[in-house]
């Protein structure tokens, strides 16, 4: 052998020496076997593996019945490394495991965010019931979409982003063991899904998504995906999907779209993502104008997030360049803008995060005027807004620190309305209470109102005649504190004879034989509270 031959050899075994000493003391990679593109098309690579580091203190044995299903033992895993004794191996080592021979763990999904109608079919007896926040949901669960919208967390970090209208199936949540990796296949029947899916390890972690026409499935990427039975759509903003019928699948790679609705899909680049030219944040005043470059696309989508849960709040397609962004409440959110090619597919997405901050402000009271009476007891209240984008109501309350609310109004963006219900007579305080954003809220200063009743007419009950005395008793008023007593020679009552205030319901009157005389009352009380005269009786002693 020559001595540039035995030099190149050395040289080379320098390389690869360097390259197994630059590798970390801890490092866990995947190592994948049989992957292969033809003419475009590829398919998800088989008998991938893991490479765990032994820790410290744990034996090889110890490890292999850890990490290890039921069907493999650890003299297995010694012969598949090519181990003749797993005593020999120490801190730090690496051993070669197969994922088919990793246990495989449920790793339930977890419903995040909520909106509208969605509806939760359990594969434990078929039940349905409305999908709420924090739901577990479990595989063969299904999750049915109306005009609702849901954000769903599997079990490894990915999510998923159901759309209005869709039906998604979960046919498989499986972790393995506890070295992150999942295999997540779902089933999308109709509707759509945004998926971002967590790159764990390459190779080890699979996620598919089935539809009736088509199959996704990806390493760690950011995807969309339609489907109406027929037909199957694809928009790829990161990474990589492999996407087409089954075992005939396409590399998709980001900034493309793909549709199918036979044996290829056709891929395509997706039109760039808008530059967005106006989004002050945070935004202190609502409605605000959000506007972009314009460009030969017209249509566009629009999707507004909460950055902290994912709700999505907001998903509509906007002609021309530019939107007023209304109805928030106060926070943070990601706003997402793709432009839509001439089939209607969005393209790649403008990202923005911003925030809203609105301010209540104290209203200006109108009337009734501070001290003010009236005899409705449906009294009108109007104010004047000092703010913008503002709920408001009003509050009544017997007391000037509105402990007790005897009655308010709905919360609407007017500057008039009416209590919720009628107010009895008496004293009582009112005001505007202003909300911006959902918790910014603003009181008024209050003003004193006296709202006047009236009282039934008292009623006399009997009279009773003892020699020349007359005794007179009169009903009862609950809310009377005392009672006027007029006694008088004519019908009408032009002429009083004798007038008194009494705290008893009874009388004792002395009458001339012989005269007509005439009684009648009414209650008082020490309140607004005012009463009519009760009708007139005739007393006559004989």
């Amino acid at each position: 052998m020559s001595d540039r031959a035995v030099s190149s050899i050395l040289k080379t075994l320098f390389i690869l020496t360097l390259s197994v000493l630059t590798l970390p003391a801890h490092a866990e990679l995947p190592v994948t076997r049989g992957s292969a593109t033809d003419k475009g098309a590829s398919t998800i690579e088989s008998e991938p593996e893991w490479l765990y580091t032994l820790r410290p203190g744990e034996s090889f044995v110890k490890a292999a019945n850890k990490l290890l299903n039921k069907r493999y033992s650890p003299k297995q895993l010694l012969r598949y490394n090519a181990i003749d004794r797993g005593q020999a191996l120490t801190e730090g080592d690496r051993i070669r495991i197969p994922l088919a021979w990793l246990k495989q763990e449920p790793g339930p999904a977890r419903a995040t965010s909520v909106s509208g109608n969605v509806q939760l079919i359990s594969s434990n007896g078929r039940r349905k019931r409305p999908l709420k926040n924090n739901a577990v949901i479990r595989v063969g669960d299904e999750v049915i979409s109306a005009a609702g919208a849901a954000l769903i967390t599997l079990a490894d970090g990915s999510e998923v982003r159901l759309s209005p209208n869709s039906r998604l199936i979960f046919n498989r949540l499986s972790q393995f063991g506890k070295t992150g990796m999942a295999d997540t296949r779902l089933r999308l029947n109709r509707g759509g899904v945004r998926t971002r899916v967590k790159p764990v390890i390459d190779g080890g972690t699979r996620f598919e998504i089935e539809t009736p026409s088509a199959v996704a499935a990806v390493r760690g990427t950011a995807f969309s995906l339609q489907t109406g039975g027929a037909a199957t759509h694809l928009q790829v903003t990161e990474g990589t999907v492999e996407f087409g019928i089954p075992g005939k699948l396409h590399r998709v790679p980001a900034g493309y779209s793909a549709s199918i609705s036979g044996n290829k899909p056709n891929i395509r680049r997706m039109p760039a993502a808008p530059v967005i030219t106006q989004l002050p944040t945070p935004l202190t005043q609502l409605p605000a104008e959000v506007t972009w470059e314009a460009g030969p696309p017209t249509h566009y989508r629009l999707d507004i997030f909460e950055a902290e849960s994912g709700r999505w709040v907001e998903n509509r397609k906007v002609v021309g360049n530019h939107f007023n962004v209304s109805r928030l409440d106060n926070g943070r959110y990601e706003m997402q803008l793709a432009a839509l090619d001439p089939q209607g597919a969005a393209g790649m997405p403008a990202v923005r995060l911003f925030e809203v901050d609105l301010q209540a402000y104290a209203a200006n009271l109108l009337s009734p005027g501070e001290g003010d009476s009236t005899n409705d007891d449906m009294p009108e209240f109007r104010w004047s807004l000092n703010g913008s984008n503002e709920l408001a109501r009003i509050e009544i309350a017997e007391d000037k620190a509105f402990n007790n609310l005897v009655a308010t109004s709905e919360w609407a963006p007017e500057t008039a309305a009416l209590p919720s219900r009628p107010l009895k007579a008496g004293e009582y305080y009112w005001r505007v209470v202003t909300e911006a954003g959902g918790n910014s809220v603003a009181a008024s200063p209050s003003r004193k109102l006296t709202v006047n009743g009236t009282l039934p007419p008292v009623r006399i009950i009997s009279v009773n005649y003892i020699d020349s005395q007359v005794r007179v008793f009169w009903e009862s008023l609950a809310e009377a504190s005392k009672y006027r007593v007029q006694l008088s020679d004519s019908a009408d009552f032009n002429s009083i004879i004798k007038e008194a205030t009494l705290k008893e319901t009874t009388a004792a009157l002395r009458l001339v034989p012989g005269r007509r005389y005439f009684i009648r009352l009414k209650a008082l009380t020490d309140g607004p509270l005012q009463s009519q005269w009760g009708p007139g009786r005739e007393l006559y002693l004989e």
